[in-house]
């Protein structure tokens, strides 16, 4: 994470270098990103970016932190007026489709998840994934719980493997549209957001549909 030399930094010498980074970074990766392009674009010195983080991971991780909670808050802002309480998997079909449309929308953040989730250093994507992943499960855990314990989900859901399960589920819904090679069945690939809405609705509902709670018959 950042130093406290970067939190003295004028907010716009900041803006200057997380520009330039997460340009660099969403284009080429952990691995192919250069510090020293960055640098350029940010008319900083290498030695001034060491003072404001520790090395290249260390601001790569500090990336993929602001842009989870970019995605996170627009996520959360659609999740508190979805009826997750009572109508669990309706709310989760309208969250798939807020979900698939922001990467349509915010290149920026697009890039970086998919530097985030393709990178091939193990180390560095090790580091990226552990942050990224906090945000995931902060959202998706209570919201499963939320509809196991309001009697949504069959009582003998596997509550971990349905989260694990949209944990690998979900970024490949964002990328699948814009990556080529990820999708090679549903047409993903073709880039068009109401094709991309629906299939990512497809997989999900093949995933949680038969972990839905059936209602008593009334005996009225």
């Amino acid at each position: 994470m950042p130093t406290p030399t970067w939190n003295r930094l004028p907010a716009a010498k900041r803006d200057a270098v997380l520009a330039a980074a997460e340009a660099e970074f969403g284009e080429r990766g952990f691995s192919g990103a250069s510090l020293n392009t960055i640098c350029r674009k940010a008319e900083i010195s290498k030695g001034s970016l060491f003072q404001y983080f520790t090395d290249k991971a260390d601001m790569y991780a500090h990336l993929a932190e602001l842009a989870s909670i970019r995605i996170r808050s627009a996520m959360e802002t659609e999740v508190a007026r979805l009826p997750v309480r009572t109508d669990f998997f309706g709310a989760l079909d309208e969250l798939i489709g807020a979900w698939v449309g922001y990467f349509y929308d915010h290149p920026r953040d697009r890039a970086l998840t998919a530097a985030t989730n393709l990178e091939h250093d193990a180390p560095a994507r090790a580091a990226v994934r552990a942050t990224v992943n906090r945000h995931y499960l902060e959202v998706l855990t209570p919201l499963v719980d939320l509809a196991h314990d309001s009697g949504q989900l069959r009582p003998d859901t596997d509550r971990d493997a349905l989260i694990a399960l949209l944990l690998l589920l979900l970024p490949h819904l964002a990328l699948a549209p814009h990556v080529q090679g990820l999708d090679p069945v549903l047409g993903l690939e073709e880039g068009e957001r109401k094709t991309a809405i629906d299939q990512g609705r497809r997989m999900l509902r093949l995933v949680v549909a038969p972990l839905r709670q059936e209602q008593s018959p009334s005996t009225d």
